[in-house]
């Protein structure tokens, strides 16, 4: 039989955790084979980069399923089932697909993370099922755009989740690397952890010339998904730029700022930059920090000027 596509495995997935056991997704792949009697033959199908097709859309299926709650990984490379995961289970014991996980939010957040702002315009405008449909008949292009994004969105949060089970040290140090790799320093700056006591809240500085007459401070705070950063944080971030002498920061979290958050940085006399966790895994993901290019695609056109008789 052919492997069938990835959503077709969500409610196997589900039931293979459904005893609440943490499990790697090797031991999850042969539970589901064997419900779904995937042969060893099927199993040797592979993609263009090596990897079999079956490990893949498995793979697919449980990211998916992390994305909108029902999974969640205790630790590097386990996955358990949710609370949530169990009633989406006994709520649709014979498939779970896109349609299911768009109830929650956090779904509808991953997948708007990878549209542009106007397909999640159009995407609104009708219901989940006819946005599906107009997706999967897209010019191959705009599929192959669509693919790349929602592939790099999942990585970005993956990535993110890794760095919340991180230390603090971790994120002061990673905060610094994605502001240099964006240009912030120039090559005869420098940029500098300051994460010990008497630093007065500021985690790093980025000198922009060799004297480090123009400095831009930072400060980073690895928080819960569920934290909101809210507006006492930025002034007290503020007033240890004033108490640095600085006009200029970064205020970086792992989580999210409040609307009081972000309206107060705006309207501050120093230049305060706000990066939420979900901006930070973007920045992470194009950098090429904490991820790496996998595979390379070479989309071919006519070369109309060969043609050109004239």
């Amino acid at each position: 039989m052919a492997v069938p596509e990835y959503q077709t495995f969500m409610a196997p997935v589900l039931r293979a955790l459904q005893d609440g056991q943490p499990r790697p997704a090797s031991e999850i792949r042969e539970v589901v084979a064997a419900e779904m009697g995937i042969t060893e033959e099927d199993r040797q199908e592979l993609i263009k980069s090596g990897i079999p097709v079956f490990d893949n859309r498995v793979g697919w299926a449980i990211t998916y399923m992390v994305q909108a709650g029902l999974i969640r990984r205790p630790r590097r490379a386990i996955n358990q089932i949710t609370e949530r995961g169990l009633q989406v289970l006994r709520d649709h014991p014979a498939r779970v697909d896109n349609r299911v996980l768009t109830q929650f939010e956090e779904f509808r957040e991953f997948k708007s993370r990878a549209r542009t702002q106007q397909q999640a315009k159009d995407d609104a405008a009708q219901p989940a099922s006819s946005a599906e449909a107009a997706a999967s008949v897209g010019a191959p292009r705009e599929t192959i755009t669509t693919a790349i994004k929602e592939n790099n969105a999942a990585v970005a949060s993956d990535i993110l989740m890794r760095i919340r089970e991180r230390d603090p040290a971790f994120l002061e140090v990673l905060v610094l690397q994605v502001l240099t790799a964006m240009g912030y320093g120039g090559a005869a700056g420098s940029a500098e952890r300051l994460g010990r006591s008497g630093d007065e809240g500021l985690d790093g500085v980025i000198k922009q010339d060799p004297l480090g007459l123009d400095r831009i401070y930072v400060q980073a705070k690895r928080y819960a998904a569920e934290r909101t950063v809210g507006r006492p944080d930025i002034q007290g971030f503020v007033g240890a730029l004033h108490g640095a002498q600085a006009d200029r920061g970064v205020f970086i979290t792992t989580s999210r700022f409040s609307q009081d958050a972000l309206d107060y940085a705006e309207k501050v006399n120093a230049r305060v930059i706000l990066i939420d966790g979900a901006t930070l895994a973007e920045l992470l993901v194009k950098h090429n920090i904490g991820a790496q290019d996998s595979e390379t695609f070479v989309l071919k056109r006519v070369d109309e000027d060969f043609f050109d008789e004239s």
